[in-house]
């Protein structure tokens, strides 16, 4: 895995830019997640986990340390998912494009970082690895850096991503408590730690992680970055990247930290429901396309982190079945969420590359121009939406069978919690499927809207392949979840102290929930629809239908002829939702009447102008940035350029600091 993805940056910076280079390294890139992907499937089906230690290379603190249990190979696995069909994709966007050859590095080593972040079984480790997917997915996202929007949004990213590593230094630190970096002596010395350091160290991983996953309030960099970045990157750090912060979270929290108090998964459940209820909210506004399926990435892992603290709720709560079935839900949306906001990413990326546009507005029509395209982009947004028997049904059924438990917790904190996070899951249900239908129907069907999506065309072959994977791989999780559950209930046992309960089976078509409150059959759901098509030609035969096709106008309140003017626009589709949730987004609004210069009874043109209210932004961040700007400009009058200056700031330093070891108790 390793020397694949060497080999594929080595490719890159050598090949010149030609068809050959790119080629070799979209193919070392792909080799690499296979080799990947066999070796977390090992893992997985021995239960017999990996490990490397290799001091010699980073003779710091441990050296470079390497172990591969069921959870990490869980998402190792996850890598490979996203990964492969991601590089497909990119090998023909790149082909189209022309991409620099250091992109094609950036993908190798964005690969191998992520992969061994997984493997890390230390913290010097970890921390390098971390910040080595950060810094090459910083450079994936400028790609396109002639954009303004691309460098700007390059700028939000690196900013959060390093303050993200920041929190997770203290966090490290403080678990350290002067001890090995080792993550075995971190679980070991964990239950010395006084009650106020847990928390503390909660509390910093919630954060630090959270701002990789982006968590309400931390999730700002999140539309920026995905919508500047192509759509094969964007892909990668939403179904891949974003879930290696849940996967640090659980590994901080419930296998080094162990079990904690009851307010922690009752946080965790409560930042997961705003989260995903606000990034959903802000999705069905959108008319840029591709911020719509980003605002709808910030919703998705919200749902996962509800799974995330309703598994430490159950936890400190006594209940171990009950948390592994909601660590599962969470672990299966994971997967679910990588195959179809992946396809959804690409759908969105091959759009813009036909069209030149991400303005919903300016197209329609592209089901007749796009039509692989279009078929792979509606198979997603019914994954996206919950609606069975496509995959994403199926993990959020699971979620909420994971939830009903938490209504009667002793804790009444807690139990309001989880009633109204259930509550808001069936609501975001609704949304999410209001906001797919928004995205499918304005961008794809109708008439075009513009000169740009009249031209527009299919995409290259290799991005329909990666397209066509990922939506088959939504169809393929929908359908087997007998078989993928019990897999990833191996990786919710390797945390420590959970043994994972699982559902009972019934010929391997049904899952039934402990105590069988309830049961799903996903494979049945499957044969009932395509049973039901069947029937449908054989009724029409019966009744002798007549089966010529007819085509004709469709009815437009009587006028004849059907122009894009009388078509729903993004902005109107989503009108009533903005005027039932006008508190949150508090539209600013502006009405430009343009009269005839004869008369004012006669109007030429009116403008109409709507803008929805970054409230994160403009009471957190706008402040925020105001005040370290000012910082900035009177910590560079420190700056003076004397050597006498800087000798005395030392002095003043070391001075303080000898002071602070001789107070009483040092």
């Amino acid at each position: 895995m390793v020397s694949a993805y060497f080999v594929g940056v080595i490719f890159s910076l050598t090949g010149n830019r030609s068809s050959l280079g790119r080629g070799l390294t979209a193919l070392s890139a792909a080799v690499g997640a296979g080799a990947g992907f066999i070796l977390g499937a090992s893992v997985l089906l021995t239960g017999i986990p990996f490990t490397l230690s290799v001091p010699e290379l980073l003779p710091l603190a441990g050296g470079l340390s390497l172990r591969l249990d069921a959870l990490s190979a869980v998402f190792l696995i996850l890598i490979a998912l996203g990964a492969i069909p991601a590089v497909i994709y990119g090998f023909g966007y790149a082909t189209k494009n022309e991409a620099g050859s250091a992109s094609g590095a950036a993908l190798n080593l964005f690969l191998l970082s992520m992969s061994l972040v997984a493997l890390a079984n230390n913290v010097l480790t970890f921390l390098l690895m971390w910040e080595g997917m950060s810094l090459s997915s910083y450079f994936l996202v400028m790609t396109e850096s002639n954009n303004d929007d691309t460098v700007q949004a390059g700028v939000w990213y690196a900013a959060m991503t390093h303050a993200g590593l920041a929190l997770l230094l203290a966090m490290f630190i403080l678990l350290m408590n002067g001890g090995s970096g080792a993550f075995t002596d971190l679980q070991a010395g964990a239950a010395a730690l006084s009650p106020t350091t847990r928390n503390v160290i909660f509390l910093l991983a919630l954060l630090g992680f959270g701002s990789k996953s982006g968590l309400v309030p931390l999730h700002v960099w999140l539309p920026r970055a995905y919508s500047a970045a192509p759509g094969y990157v964007a892909a990668m750090m939403s179904g891949i990247m974003s879930k290696l912060g849940v996967y640090g979270f659980l590994r901080i929290t419930i296998d080094l930290l162990g079990v904690g108090p009851r307010w922690w998964g009752t946080l965790v459940i409560a930042i997961g429901a705003i989260t995903a209820i606000i990034g959903i909210l802000y999705a069905l506004m959108e008319s840029d396309l591709t911020r719509l399926v980003a605002y709808s990435s910030i919703e998705n892992l919200g749902l996962i982190f509800i799974g995330v603290g309703a598994g430490l709720l159950y936890l400190s709560s006594g209940s171990p079945a009950a948390a592994a079935l909601a660590l599962i839900a969470a672990l299966y949306h994971i997967l679910n969420h990588s195959a179809f906001k992946g396809a959804l990413f690409m759908g969105a990326g091959a759009v813009y590359s036909a069209t030149g546009t991400r303005d919903m507005n300016q197209m329609g029509g592209l089901i007749k121009k796009m039509p692989w395209t279009s078929l792979f982009f509606l198979i997603s947004s019914i994954a996206i939406s919950g609606i069975p028997p496509l995959n994403g049904f199926v993990s959020e059924w699971l979620l909420f069978q994971a939830l009903l438990p938490g209504v009667g917790n002793a804790q009444p904190v807690s139990a309001a919690v989880v009633t109204v996070a259930i509550g808001l899951l069936a609501l975001i249900g609704g949304l999410a499927a209001a906001g797919f239908v928004k995205a499918f129907g304005i961008t794809f069907l109708a008439l075009p809207r513009s000169d740009e999506s009249t031209r527009a065309t299919e995409v290259p072959v290799l991005m329909r392949i990666g397209m066509g994977w990922l939506a088959f791989t939504c169809i393929i999780l929908g359908l087997a979840p007998t078989f993928i559950v019990p897999q990833l209930a191996k990786g919710v046992s390797a945390l420590n102290g959970l043994q994972a309960v699982l559902p009972a089976y019934t010929f391997n078509l049904s899952l039934q929930m402990p105590g069988h409150f309830a049961v799903i059959s996903p494979m049945l759901t499957m044969l009932g629809l395509l049973l039901v098509l069947a029937l449908i030609p054989l009724v029409m035969f019966i009744l002798r239908v007549n089966w010529r096709l007819r085509v004709s106008d469709s009815w437009g309140c009587g006028r004849v002829g059907q122009t894009p003017r009388m078509e729903y626009t993004a902005t109107a589709f989503a009108e009533p939702l903005r005027r039932v949730f006008a508190e949150l987004y508090r539209p600013t609004k502006d009405v430009t009447i343009d009269f005839h210069p004869e008369s004012k009874y006669f109007v030429q043109s009116i403008e109409y102008r709507a803008e929805i209210r970054s409230w994160f932004e403009e009471f957190l961040y706008n402040p925020l940035v105001s005040v370290m700007r000012w910082l900035s400009f009177y910590m560079r009058k420190l700056q003076s350029g004397s050597l006498h200056g800087y000798m005395g700031y030392l002095f003043i330093i070391l001075t303080l600091l000898l002071s602070a070891l001789l107070l009483p108790g040092k």
